[in-house]
């Protein structure tokens, strides 16, 4: 986990572990509840984190929320893309289903 972020949202550690700086719930016990701090788009019905959907041959995929160096895209045969090139694939495979 970023020090200062997760999932878009700021973040701090207490003694109690990472909360989220808005409201001071526990990171580990909220955050599936909560939307992405970057888009404001809650899970989908299938759990899968909204700015992404479900990508084809994807094992697992984060857009960044807002923050592109921390934007990846593992492939199911292993291969990964980073960055820009996660964004650029995530925006193209996404577009498909538009």
């Amino acid at each position: 986990m970023p020090s200062d972020r997760w999932r878009g949202h700021k973040v701090e550690l207490t003694g109690k572990g990472y909360v989220f700086s808005d409201t001071k719930e526990s990171v580990s016990d909220t955050w599936k509840s909560r939307p992405c701090g970057h888009c404001g788009k809650k899970f989908t019905k299938e759990g899968h984190d909204a700015c992404l959907g479900t990508l084809p041959r994807v094992m697992n995929a984060c857009c960044g929320h807002g923050i592109e160096a921390e934007a990846y895209v593992q492939f199911d045969n292993g291969e990964q893309l980073d960055g820009a090139k996660a964004i650029e694939f995530i925006e193209k495979a996404r577009s498909k289903d538009d």
